[in-house]
Formats: C-alpha cells, sequence, structure tokens
C-alpha cells in the first residue's frame, strides 16, 4: 500500500470531490479550469483519489458513463474529519516555481534577445487562462453552496493573471531598454 501521510496535493482532492462527490476526469477537469492555483500531472488527478479511498478518505463506487463505467468519489467521515484538521493548520505563503521569473533573471548570461524571443508564451498561456476562467463561472450552476468561495478566488485569480500581464510588459520594457547585456 502506498504511504498513508496526506500532503498538499490530497487536500486538494478532497476538497474538490465536495459535498456531491466526483470522479477523476470531473477533478482533472476542475484541474484544467484552476491550473491558475494548482499544477500537477495528469496521471496524478487519477492515483490520488485511488490511493484516498485504499485509505479511506473517499468511497468509491462504480457509476455508468457514455462508454464504460466510471468510478464516482464521495468524502467519507474520515476524510471530512482530515479537511477540518488541516484547515485549522496555519496557512503559509503559496509555493510558486516561476520560470518565467528565473529566464529573466537570465538575460544578464545570455542576453535580452532569447529571453525575449521566449516570453510570448507566457502572454499566451496568461491570456488562455483569462479565457478559461469566463468558462469556469459557468461551471458555478448547481455549487450554488459554493459560489460565494468560487467568487473569492475566482477574482484572485483573474487579479493574479493580471498582474502577470503587467509584470510580462515591465519585464519587455527592460529587456528592450538596452540596460541589459551580455
Amino acid at each position: 500500500m502506498s504511504s498513508e501521510r496526506l500532503n498538499p496535493f490530497s487536500y486538494a482532492i478532497l476538497v474538490l470531490v465536495g459535498r456531491d462527490g466526483a470522479g477523476p476526469h470531473d477533478l482533472r477537469r476542475a484541474a484544467e479550469i484552476g491550473r491558475v492555483f494548482w499544477v500537477a500531472a495528469p496521471s496524478q488527478w487519477y492515483a490520488e483519489p485511488k490511493r484516498l479511498a485504499e485509505l479511506g478518505y473517499l468511497e468509491a463506487r462504480k457509476e455508468p458513463g457514455r462508454t464504460r463505467e466510471r468510478t464516482h468519489y464521495t468524502l467519507t467521515g474520515k476524510g471530512r474529519e482530515a479537511l477540518a484538521a488541516w484547515a485549522r493548520t496555519p496557512a503559509q505563503l503559496p509555493r510558486t516555481q516561476h520560470e518565467t521569473v528565473v529566464r529573466l533573471l537570465a538575460a544578464d548570461l545570455v542576453g535580452p534577445e532569447p529571453v525575449l524571443e521566449g516570453l510570448p508564451g507566457l502572454k499566451d498561456d496568461v491570456e488562455e487562462a483569462l479565457e478559461r476562467l469566463v468558462g469556469a463561472r459557468a461551471a458555478w450552476a448547481g455549487l450554488e453552496h459554493r459560489a460565494p468561495l468560487l467568487r473569492v478566488n475566482d477574482h484572485y485569480a483573474e487579479r493574479l493573471l493580471r498582474l502577470q500581464l503587467e509584470w510580462l510588459d515591465e519585464a519587455e520594457q527592460v529587456l528592450r531598454s538596452g540596460e541589459v547585456g551580455a
């Protein structure tokens, strides 16, 4: 059996399973919408709920799907207790791995041009994420109990994404200014 330890991703899964339950495909779809907040390999969205069910935090049952049976997970009492205990622990500054910040710093080693060539990808990703936020709002139907919470996270995500665009503009200005060279 896998480790019995719960990690931050375990709690993310428990929260996303929520009141009505969810299947791994639902969890992965939620992850795509919310990738501003959490990034994990697609396989983890399938493996972690299975592990949590083996540990008794989730209950798994088979339900009919379009082409084959699908697993649907619901929270158990043990899962709710684990969430309540975790929610009481002190919140910390989010972990961030911002590769583009590191790329910007590389400009004094490789010059500004290679960095400028790589930056448009971030802008495309941010704009796509902003579009996904609009689509995500439609998914709130049926989640009235979470709507105020979803709105708070939605506002945060939008501000965070817009800040990325501002940062990107500033970074491009500095790189084009001629102040940075290899």
